[in-house]
């Protein structure tokens, strides 16, 4: 670890992380993260060696201007604390990119650095391709192994079985550590993610807010996610095979939400987002 500055005190830290690469479809992962260390001024207080990780070959280091002087920027995973992100408590955020060799000393570190500032919860954010229709809600699932934690914010346990990425290692290693883990993965349309996805990075923020239980500001995440609506709009105008098959996603993803349009999942929606604005209760008259 390469401390960038002293370590304050923290008041009961959540970590959320994020990493480019195999866990980011459509980059929505990393980009929420951005989103969070840009709205939430969070200062860079450590970093991970990337000599002990990375392959050069793969992440290069790249040729920066600093003040008219050439240097080497060594790509790596930083470590981020915002201290003003309106919450009841700090907020860790790690901003990475997936380890090339070296996975569980890498998730070592991580934790214990996690453990040593007194962090009680791990989000971990991720991203993949999935048959859903760019003109829908971006279906994020939020999971978690935590009895408490999934009545709590009422998540679903993870049924996945197969391959996984460094998040689902780093979820893993939060648990056996004895702390909440929780994973948050947005559904990106396969046919449009392999451009950068503003709508999921949106879905992700959202999510966040819930899991939270505060406001995140949006910034110019809705007006980004509208303009990338569009452009996939025009791209599928242009296909009569693509503008078929969006359709097909579009009643797909119609008839399986039918089931939600129900009294009680209204009211749950609503109470969460009178939680997040600080309301006791309905508007009255």
């Amino acid at each position: 670890m390469i401390e960038l500055e002293d370590v304050p005190e923290l008041d009961n830290p959540v970590v959320i992380a994020a990493f480019e690469g195999w866990n980011d479809a459509g980059e929505a992962a990393t980009a929420a993260v951005d989103h969070l260390i840009d709205v939430w001024d969070a200062e860079p207080i450590a970093a991970l060696d990337p000599e002990d990780y990375y392959d050069f070959q793969v992440n290069r280091p790249r040729v920066v201007l600093d003040d008219g002087r050439r240097r080497i920027h060594w790509r790596t995973t930083r470590i981020l604390v915002a201290s003003s992100a309106g919450l009841d408590r700090d907020v860790i955020l790690v901003q990475g990119i997936e380890p090339s060799f070296r996975w569980r000393a890498f998730t070592i570190e991580l934790m214990e650095f996690a453990q040593e500032v007194g962090a009680s919860t791990v989000i971990t954010l991720g991203a993949l391709m999935a048959d859903v229709a760019h003109t829908r809600p971006i279906p994020v699932t939020a999971t978690s192994e935590d009895d408490d934690v999934i009545h709590r914010f009422d998540l679903e346990p993870s049924r996945y079985e197969g391959p996984t990425g460094i998040v689902g290692v780093l979820a893993d290693a939060a648990t056996q550590s004895g702390m909440q883990s929780i994973s948050a993965w947005a559904a990106v349309p396969h046919y449009a993610g392999h451009t950068p996805s503003p709508k999921a990075t949106l879905a992700l923020v959202s999510r966040l807010e819930e899991l939270l239980d505060a406001a995140i500001p949006h910034g110019d995440l809705g007006d980004a996610a509208k303009a990338w609506e569009r452009g996939v709009n025009e791209l599928a105008d242009t296909d009569e095979e693509v503008a078929e098959y969006v359709q097909s996603l579009e009643q797909a993803q119609d008839t399986a939400d039918l089931p939600e349009a129900t009294g009680d999942a209204i009211a749950r929606e609503f109470e969460r987002y009178l939680r997040r604005r600080g309301q006791d209760g309905p508007p009255t008259a």
